[in-house]
């Protein structure tokens, strides 16, 4: 293929090729069947065992991919030797420190219903010194439960249902949107609104270049210019709710979540927590299929 001369150069430009001249085409081999990188040996022998990342998140060291952190940075042992890759796989945690403490065998997955207050933040510690979910916690599971995490987050000025749970996996679950479950809050709203500009959010919305899922929203009761509206979403993204409400023109004094999945708030006395049945917990889990 010729290049365009450079301006100013003297270079004699080539003559194209006759069609006499130029060689002959190779001919192109046949195209081999695309073998997919996944597909797994039919020699090897089954996998005994899950991966070292799973088994930890399982038994509620951490999340997974936290775990995964946690090995980068040489914390986790495996019978005295640190561990390298995520991607080890072992039968069950025996031999295995992480800190050089000894991990506990997983326990079965638990599940907790929180009514979580307006004025907490859902962390473990604040910077700022505002009071966590913990603090309130402390009371409100009963005495030798094991350490939960929350599922997700409520901000600062949301209350309602807050799910919590010793199971990285599950809590991974319930968080990833590719999973689909739906979270419904309610809002007491100030400003002027109609079902029908509501009925539009069910075709999803971009404000401010970020763009949000489908939304099924319904006006509950109106009183003047306050209404309540309930909304029902399944990706959850940071103050959602929120952000969508405020872009319609509505001033949001209270949120409340009052649903995750098909989990209730009800009447859940707020402060208090108590616990999913275990029938239940393992019936929502199969359902997932984690």
């Amino acid at each position: 293929m010729s290049h365009p001369e450079k301006p100013g150069s003297s270079r004699p430009r080539r003559p194209a090729a006759s069609p006499a001249q130029r060689r002959p085409a190779r001919p192109v081999p046949p195209a081999r069947p695309a073998t997919p990188k996944s597909a797994p040996d039919p020699d090897a022998p089954p996998r005994e065992g899950e991966r070292i990342a799973k088994l930890l998140a399982r038994a509620g060291i951490a999340s997974r991919r936290d775990v995964e952190r946690i090995i980068a940075e040489g914390r986790i042992s495996l019978n005295g030797e640190v561990v390298t890759t995520p991607a080890t796989v072992l039968k069950n945690l025996r031999g295995v420190t992480v800190d050089g403490k000894p991990v506990a065998p997983a326990a079965p997955a638990r599940l907790f219903r929180f009514h979580k207050p307006e004025g907490l933040i859902t962390a473990e510690r604040d910077p700022a010194g505002r009071p966590t979910i913990y603090n309130a916690l402390v009371n409100a599971l009963p005495k030798g439960c094991p350490r939960m995490m929350p599922v997700g987050r409520l901000d600062l000025g949301t209350e309602g249902l807050l799910l919590l749970t010793n199971d990285g996996e599950l809590k991974r679950a319930l968080e990833l949107p590719a999973t689909g479950i739906p979270r419904t809050y309610r809002a007491r709203t100030f400003g002027d609104i109609s079902q029908a500009k509501l009925e539009e959010l069910s075709e999803g919305i971009e404000i401010e270049g970020v763009r949000y899922g489908s939304i099924d929203a319904n006006m509950e009761r109106r009183t003047g210019r306050n209404q309540w509206v309930e909304m029902t979403l399944t990706e959850g993204k940071n103050r959602e709710v929120r952000r969508v409400l405020e872009h319609l023109g509505l001033q949001v004094s209270r949120l409340i979540r009052v649903a995750y999945g098909p989990f209730l708030l009800a009447d859940l006395p707020r402060g208090a927590a108590d616990e999913v049945r275990q029938v239940d917990v393992e019936k929502f889990r199969k359902s997932l299929k984690i």
